[in-house]
């Protein structure tokens, strides 16, 4: 009864930050879920903090299906009670970026299986299943500091062949991918830098628009200095 009262709520709280408006502006950038009530990510955020780490309600707000109570769920669950099954379950009902690029950062890289994902979907067809591997990769360059550049370095060959989709929301998570690991260290931002030379040379528009976009970031000064630094 208790948990029912505490859904009930965090519906009405949603619905009370509702900004239609705001829908609008989101479908301008591919930010289509079937239904949403327009809230921000921060606003998502602060609720996340009073409602705290819950696994039982994650899963409640994940059948939902709204954007605000997916993206809620991935806030409040607990990585350390994410199953590969709930991880598979939930990646297949991914249908747009946004869902995708926030269960990833928000949840599925803080979970055991995170690297083996990244792997696995990767490789895989489905467009957001494949984003979500190479999203992970992203997410897990810039938020597992203590990795060993071994974890990454497995990633490049997947990379070079992701390389290849011409499907938008598939290739900017390819670039994501490189850029990121390629900004972690001077080993892996020269490792990184080979594989875009590598992709460089094969013939999709995708392989060489993520190639060049990466080339020219990883080489850059600011991140050159940075590397340097560290």
């Amino acid at each position: 009864m208790l948990k029912e009262i505490q859904f009930n709520k965090i519906v009405e709280k949603l619905k009370s930050l509702s900004n239609f408006k705001a829908v609008e502006g989101m479908a301008k950038y591919g930010i289509t879920p079937k239904k949403t009530y327009g809230v921000s990510i921060p606003n998502l955020r602060k609720i996340a903090k009073e409602i705290g780490v819950n696994h039982e309600l994650a899963l409640q707000l994940w059948e939902m299906d709204t954007r605000e109570t997916r993206i809620l769920a991935s806030m409040i669950d607990d990585p350390e009670l994410v199953t590969e099954e709930q991880m598979e379950e939930w990646v297949k009902e991914f249908d747009y970026w946004e869902i995708c690029d926030q269960v990833c950062l928000n949840l599925f890289t803080y979970t055991k299986s995170a690297y083996q994902k990244a792997i696995e979907w990767g490789g895989r067809d489905e467009e957001f299943v494949k984003r979500a591997g190479f999203a992970l990769m992203a997410c897990l360059a810039f938020k597992d500091r203590k990795a060993k550049d071994e974890q990454f370095e497995k990633f490049f060959p997947i990379i070079k062949r992701g390389s290849t989709d011409n499907r938008n929301f598939v290739r900017k998570a390819v670039n994501w991918a490189l850029r990121q690991i390629g900004k972690r260290n001077l080993n892996l931002n020269r490792r990184a830098i080979e594989t875009a030379r590598e992709i460089q040379q094969l013939d999709p528009k995708s392989a060489k628009w993520i190639a060049s976009d990466a080339i020219k970031e990883l080489t850059s000064k600011k991140i050159q200095h940075r590397l340097k630094k560290k």
